[in-house]
């Protein structure tokens, strides 16, 4: 088929591409952006123009302090800003005909495709699409996916939802299911999944730190028993503490929802609580470090990994940064971070309270990385070392090693 693609940025250009792999694909970005799997348009008329099927890809942005790399729990809800994707429907609808698909993978709250964003497309047929792709897997997540999403004016399995479907059982690895409702509901499930995963850490990471209250309690066995309960409340799936919720989409799903639990008068915001949960949690960390280095002599404190997630340069929500502002802020200590995709320089040994933010394993473990992560530096003796991934060891006795959320007494 002749597949168009518009916005090929930071997750655009992995779908595009792989998409490419059996189709034939344009792209177009505001930006300039080249590749040797897909053709690049210099237009947005080009990746229109006799097209099969049109995906568009473009940001439904926050203000940037709603990133999530500091606190946010206390701003004013907010909806996303839909600026550019309606602007981006208007300019495809001018070029668009009736023969053609128009798939929308931008994330909305409900209601929003069918007040706002559907209207702007008189043209051409339209499906609502939203991916489950994550930054650092998006090649494996395109062709992997857990479901497919699809939302149409009334929910019909038929027509734009089979066409669809029919391109997606040509690219796929896995055999996934595809979940098709109205706009409305295709909505929901996108941006409940992805605060389903925050509300789910949150309540882990609220395990650990009663952990580190009380004492004798090892999160893993908590945690462990939790998630092989699937018969009633849950999969395995974002079932290890650690740190917390970050990236681009997530947090600000999050404040996104409370947004429209105002809007609806719901009378109750359970995203309030999520959020706050979320900052607390990285302040209680930051406390920790902070008295770790009190106690071992004031120790400058170094954070192993400054990206929301390791094998990326994206600082986006990075729960890192959040920790590093509560120290500083709260504590008074600033720290130093390693990461060798964000920073210009990174040192080539350490002594210091080292918090182990990144586990490449836990990461990615359920797309089949099993790499242990490799530290970015070497840590000497008379450090401290905090995994709270409660994985990392050493024959060093002169390396204090705490597996943050592990109290119990052996």
């Amino acid at each position: 088929m002749n597949i168009g693609f518009i916005g090929i940025g930071k997750l655009g250009m992995a779908c595009a591409e792989t998409m490419a792999t059996k189709h034939n694909v344009t792209g177009y970005d505001i930006y300039p952006k080249t590749s040797d799997k897909i053709k690049i348009s210099d237009n947005l008329r080009g990746a229109v123009t006799g097209q099969d099927i049109i995906f568009i890809a473009v940001q439904t942005p926050h203000d940037p302090r709603y990133g999530g790399a500091e606190p946010i729990a206390h701003l004013p809800n907010v909806d996303f800003d839909y600026t550019t994707v309606e602007t981006v429907l208007e300019e495809v609808n001018a070029w668009a005909s009736p023969e053609q698909l128009v798939v929308l993978i931008s994330t909305v709250l409900p209601g929003t495709v069918r007040e706002r964003l559907r209207p702007r497309i008189t043209n051409a047929r339209f499906v609502y699409n939203p991916y489950l792709i994550a930054m650092g897997s998006v090649e494996w997540d395109m062709v992997n996916p857990e479901m497919v999403i699809i939302g149409t004016e009334d929910g019909s399995t038929t027509g734009d939802a089979q066409e669809l479907i029919s391109f997606y059982e040509t690219i796929m690895e896995n055999n996934p299911r595809y979940e098709v409702g109205t706009w409305d509901e295709a909505e929901c499930i996108k941006v409940f999944y992805n605060t389903f995963i925050s509300a789910k850490l949150g309540l882990v990471n609220m395990i650990q730190d009663v952990a580190i209250r009380q004492g004798n309690i090892n999160v893993d066995v908590v945690t462990n028993a939790l998630a092989k309960s699937s018969m009633r409340i849950m999969g395995p799936k974002y079932m290890t503490a650690g740190l917390g919720d970050a990236g681009p989409c997530h947090p600000r799903d999050n404040i996104a929802l409370r947004f429209l639990a105002e809007k609806l008068d719901l009378q109750y915001d359970l995203f309030d609580a999520i959020m706050h949960a979320r900052e607390i949690q990285a302040k209680n960390m930051a406390k920790y470090l902070a008295m770790e280095s009190q106690v071992n002599g004031k120790l400058p404190v170094w954070i192993h990994g400054k990206a929301y997630k390791p094998g990326v340069d994206y600082l986006e929500g990075s729960y890192s940064l959040l920790v590093g502002h509560f120290l500083e802020h709260a504590f008074g200590i600033t720290p130093m971070y390693i990461d060798p995709l964000t920073e210009k320089t990174n040192p080539k040994s350490v002594r210091g309270v080292v918090l182990l933010a990144h586990n490449r394993q836990i990461t990615y473990g359920y797309a089949g990385d099993d790499k242990e992560q490799e530290l970015y530096c070497t840590i000497l003796p008379d450090s401290v070392i905090i995994d709270p991934w409660r994985t990392y060891s050493t024959d060093d006795a002169n390396i204090k090693v705490i597996h943050y959320g592990n109290t119990r007494i052996h």
